[in-house]
């Protein structure tokens, strides 16, 4: 497919097409997770406070609201409680309070607790709960919907609609479209959901996100975003090897010092142990495999004896924002606004976003609901630009800023240690650092090195009992997608693959994607053949991110493909 296909199909179409139906709400909501269901919740509770019938749509690609979510987690419960105080008599599924919380530095052949080191009070983990991040969404879609709010799973935000220059809305639900682009006997050309203001909560990476970021300069003036991969598997183990509200973080082994990255190992409700590895995505050795990485990982003396006995009992992956307060964009254009993860508020340090995503939800749904009332809809909503400044969510971030921009400059040992004192003396001042705000110089696509500087790495074959191959793995993230549809995965030069990226990097797609999606195929006698298997993608983003030649652009597929997360 050409570039100029590419930027058509990705553009937006002109509200009212005749082929569409048209349905009109006071807010569309794009996403079902923490910030986009927090934001139809805030509006309903305050347009049933003061009288007022605010419309809410809220539109979730997967097939059931939590299909989509993954998450370590370990969560700050204090956006939840601004949302609702009363959320522990409400039956929110926060379960298990953390009661240990270790932080090891593994080598090759060891490990050392570095729990000591100097890091300020908001690193520790106490009042913070363990839980399933999609099973707490779930919660919260059956409080909105108990509040009014329409929400719709397996319906895919394909296209933007414009009016006038405005974001008017979103075409959603399109199905039946073959392979080959013909319609098939179930065709269904979509909705139109047109808001007075739209919402974008699409997690990471969001593909109608990049688009209202490049129509509208949102970009402009803020450093380029950072990313890393989190790869996850949970396992119930027996009552011997369980330590409910264990918490361990690790650094090093088998990432080297230039490689940054790290692990999380939480125990939780039913015998639950949540075990993932991040792999930052500015690494530069095209032949590192992150799925591997993390495979090897979990074969290390400090994780082994957590997971022995055990079934590991899902598995999936999902890309994390990384850049920080520098990297956020401006959250407000024409018609609409970013919430959560497509505007980048995790704190990276802490290992947390959803406490941010549920603040940030509350702000705009404040903001949008002011100007609503007063009449208004389809302007800039700058009061949340307003309101984000002068935030907690801010706040925090500031504090933060340097400790990613640190481990890269500095790799991970040193890296640590600085980042640490850094945000010591940081939250002791206020906010002030004597290094100002360091910047992120370069995507994590453009730090990818070329393959002539490193030497293949050959992993361990996985034993099937601790580690595992990624097709096995794919299979219990009960990943699905109808194969009769065009493919999601959508390359702007079919050339590039061969032609540029195999020869110059090793095709790195084919290791850095954690579910087997990319393959270079050669038969013999026959040249290589670039093999996408879009029926494998687990929705992480990470080929649009970390590709080097920026030539992969991932789309939604029809609503309800992708993983169906248990418990996640």
């Amino acid at each position: 497919m050409g570039g100029e296909e590419i930027e058509n199909e990705m553009g937006g179409v002109e509200a009212d097409s005749p082929e569409r139906e048209v349905m009109a709400y006071d807010v569309v909501v794009v996403g079902a997770g923490p910030a986009g269901l927090a934001a139809a919740i805030r509006l309903k509770q305050l347009s049933a406070e003061r009288g007022e019938d605010i419309s809410v749509a809220v539109l979730e690609k997967g097939s059931e609201v939590g299909a989509h979510i993954l998450s370590g987690a370990v969560i700050d419960p204090s956006g939840l409680t601004t949302l609702f105080p009363d959320w522990k008599e409400k039956g929110a599924p926060l379960e298990t309070p953390v009661t240990k919380d270790r932080f090891i530095y593994l080598g090759p052949h060891g490990s050392l607790d570095i729990s000591w080191l100097p890091m300020p009070g908001f690193m520790k983990n106490h009042g913070a709960y363990i839980a399933s991040l999609g099973n707490l969404c779930r919660w919260l879609a059956t409080e909105a919907e108990a509040l009014g709010v329409e929400i719709y799973p397996g319906m895919s935000a394909s296209e933007l609609v414009y009016q006038d220059g405005v974001v008017k809305g979103v075409v959603a639900g399109v199905f039946g479209v073959a392979k080959d682009g013909h319609h098939k006997p179930d065709f269904q050309p979509g909705v139109e959901l047109h808001g007075r203001y739209v919402f974008l909560a699409e997690g990471v990476r969001g593909s109608l996100s990049k688009l209202v970021e490049a129509k509208y300069g949102l970009r402009e003036g803020v450093d380029v975003q950072k990313y890393g991969i989190g790869i996850k598997e949970l396992w119930q183990v027996p009552d011997a090897t369980f330590k409910p509200g264990y918490v361990q973080h690790t650094l090093g082994w088998p990432l080297d010092d230039k490689t940054g990255g790290g692990s999380w190992m939480y125990h939780f409700g039913d015998n639950y142990v949540s075990v993932g590895f991040v792999v930052h995505l500015n690494y530069a050795n095209p032949f590192l495999s992150p799925f591997d990485e993390f495979q090897r990982f979990k074969q290390h003396a400090e994780v082994r004896p957590h997971l022995e006995g055990g079934k590991r009992i899902s598995y999936g992956a999902r890309a994390i924002c990384e850049g920080g307060a520098q990297s956020v964009p401006k959250l407000a254009f024409p018609g609409g606004v970013l919430l959560g993860d497509s505007a980048g508020f995790v704190n990276v340090p802490r290992i947390k976003g959803s406490h941010n995503a549920i603040r940030s939800g509350i702000l705009a749904a404040d903001a949008a609901y002011g100007a609503l009332t007063a009449g208004r809809g389809g302007d800039v909503l700058s009061e949340y630009q307003t309101a984000y400044d002068a935030s907690a969510i801010r706040k925090e971030l500031m504090l933060v800023r340097n400790a990613k921009p640190l481990l890269t400059r500095l790799g991970t040992v040193l890296g640590t240690i600085a980042a640490g004192m850094e945000m010591t003396v940081t939250n002791l001042t206020g906010g002030f650092s004597f290094l100002g705000t360091l910047k992120h110089k370069k995507t994590d696509a453009e730090s990818t090195g070329l393959a002539k500087d490193y030497k293949p790495i050959v992993y361990p074959k996985p034993d099937g009992v601790i580690s595992f191959d990624k097709l096995s793995s794919v299979f219990i993230s009960n990943t699905n997608h109808d194969e009769d549809q065009p493919s999601h995965l959508k390359l702007r030069d079919l050339a590039v693959p061969i032609r540029v990226n195999l020869p110059k990097y090793g095709e790195p797609a084919r290791l850095y994607c954690p579910a087997g999606v990319y393959e270079v195929v050669q038969d013999e006698g026959t040249d290589p053949r670039f093999v996408i298997n879009a029926q494998n993608c687990v929705h992480c983003k990470t080929c649009d991110i970390k590709d080097p030649s920026q030539n992969i652009v991932w789309t939604t597929p029809e609503g309800g493909g992708g993983p169906n997360y248990p418990n996640m």
